[in-house]
């Protein structure tokens, strides 16, 4: 009689907790998405995209010459020498990943499904953002054998360049896939917080990430047929960016855009970040050591005609404080924490978007395109419109509107006649391909400024450009003051893996040098 009702409980309580776990699900893991609409993960990876691209920002801030030291701030450590250590940019490798595996759920629950076709097209292509970014920061990483959770907890590390080519099938196959959908259920605004839902924008995101990808590679031999078969098969009719690629949610004060939220001002006021200023080698095309450009300059950095505080990453001698309550790149009022108002530039407020892609990067791409004969087409009149581009993002407010106050068109006139011996602005002027180019890419370094800075410092190492002079003043040298790099530039050449792959995929692992191992694309 014992026996028997301990059985009868026993199965009462396994029924009971069954049905617990059915109707309030509190035995399942809430953060996990095994059963969560697809279309509600695809809007939240994509805003989790938005977050990671301001941490490459501002890696590439840190190594591209964008951002120095402050004054009264000590403790920078192997930021000022580059001694690199694994743990450093562990944040980038890890989030990307998690990032990556939330596109990955996307895709498997809306694979062969045309009623989702549009939502596993924007997953594959943002699947490609993603890796692209990983690519140019760590050269090869785990691809195949990624993003298989438990059924391979150490996947093998993939060959860059293999990678490369592999993105850009996939983009194609994201072309093919919103074309060809039959009865697709539309994106909107709460499903696609950055096109709304207008998959003519999701293509030509499409190609222009596989026109960047294919320009970064142009230079390396073994991949030559690649690209030149890639680029006969583009879709030429379909085109590139028209506008910026902008992510926004909702961003608000409580729940601020990522950059404001790491270079603004924290929800009670209180400045975001003190210890980071603008480098001279960046203020200096801007101010007249390089370039002349009061449009832009006078947007993106406090006090422009006054005193913006500037510094050598490195020098600890002479660097300056930033202006109090006030960070280097936001042009605003500040009064109080709860008055700091809106601005033009690269700080505009909390609520303003978050830029995956520039129209003007889309635009110089194009330029370097044609002026390489992979497009047709004058060359010179996509770096006009490249450069058009970025002042007019500048411009736009936090609602992403060209403020009534400015005229883009009047300031690159005047940006053009103030440097009228400037080849670097005057694209015409150049005489020689590495010319062009070279204005090409220091357009492109200016453009992404504190936006997409680690797109300066990848087209650096491709390039060599913007000129840096080791042995000359901030305003030339591109690279920290106590550089110990054995690179000519005294860069370094790139990051090192992660610590986490140190601990958790230790067969895998490569201890790499800095300055010596270099990405694939990068020449040097």
């Amino acid at each position: 009689m014992k026996r028997y009702n301990i059985s009868w409980m026993l199965a009462l309580l396994i029924t009971a907790l069954s049905s617990c776990s059915d109707y309030l699900d509190i035995n399942t893991n809430p953060n996990s998405a095994t059963q969560a609409d697809a279309l509600l993960v695809l809007p939240q990876a994509i805003v989790g995209s938005a977050s990671i691209s301001n941490q490459f920002n501002n890696y590439g801030a840190h190594l591209g010459g964008y951002m120095a030291n402050a004054g009264g701030f000590s403790g920078f450590g192997n930021l000022f020498n580059y001694q690199l250590i694994p743990g450093d940019y562990n944040a980038l490798w890890v989030n990307t990943y998690d990032n990556l595996n939330d596109y990955k759920y996307v895709l498997d629950q809306t694979q062969g499904n045309d009623e989702l076709a549009y939502a596993n097209a924007a997953a594959k292509i943002m699947t490609a953002l993603n890796y692209q970014k990983l690519v140019d920061a760590f050269g090869d990483v785990p691809y195949t054998e990624a993003l298989k959770n438990n059924a391979n907890l150490t996947p093998k590390y993939d060959d860059a360049a293999t990678i490369y080519q592999d993105l850009v099938v996939k983009l194609d196959s994201a072309i093919t896939i919103i074309d060809g959908a039959e009865f697709p259920k539309s994106l909107n605004s709460s499903s696609d917080p950055m096109f709304g839902g207008d998959m003519t924008n999701w293509k030509k995101l499409a190609n222009t990430l596989k026109l960047k990808m294919l320009i970064r590679v142009s230079g390396v031999a073994a991949l030559n047929s690649f690209v030149t078969a890639s680029f006969a098969a583009m879709d030429k009719q379909l085109g590139f960016l028209t506008d910026d690629a902008i992510v926004n949610p909702g961003y608000v004060k409580d729940k601020p855009n990522p950059r404001w939220n790491s270079w603004g001002y924290q929800t009670t006021g209180a400045l975001a970040n003190t210890s980071r200023t603008v480098t001279e080698f960046a203020f200096g095309f801007y101010k007249g050591q390089k370039l002349t450009d009061n449009g832009r300059g006078s947007v993106i950095y406090k006090n422009f005609t006054t005193n913006t505080p500037v510094n050598q990453l490195g020098n600890e001698v002479d660097a300056p404080t930033i202006i109090t309550n006030y960070s280097t790149w936001y042009t605003g009022n500040f009064s109080s924490s709860s008055s700091i108002g809106n601005a033009l530039g690269i700080l505009k407020g909390p609520s303003q978007g978050q830029v995956l892609l520039l129209l003007a990067e889309a635009e110089l791409l194009q330029a370097e395109a044609k002026l390489k004969g992979f497009l047709a087409g004058d060359f010179a009149t996509n770096f006009d419109a490249g450069v058009a581009a970025s002042f007019r993002y500048l411009y736009k407010d936090v609602t992403n509107v060209v403020s009534a106050d400015k005229n883009v068109a009047t300031d690159v006139a005047k940006y053009k006649a103030d440097n009228d011996e400037s080849y670097l602005v005057n694209i015409k002027l150049a005489t020689t391909p590495a010319q062009r180019l070279e204005a090409i890419i220091t357009q492109k370094y200016i453009a992404v400024n504190m936006i997409n800075s680690e797109e300066g410092y990848n087209e650096f190492r491709r390039t060599g450009f913007p000129v840096t002079a080791p042995a000359g003043d901030g305003y030339h040298n591109i690279a920290s003051l106590l550089s110990t790099s054995t690179r000519a530039d005294k860069l370094p050449s790139r990051i090192l893996y992660p610590s986490s792959e140190q601990s958790y995929n230790a067969a895998n692992y490569r201890a790499i040098n800095q300055f010596t191992d270099l990405i694939f694309w990068d020449p040097n």
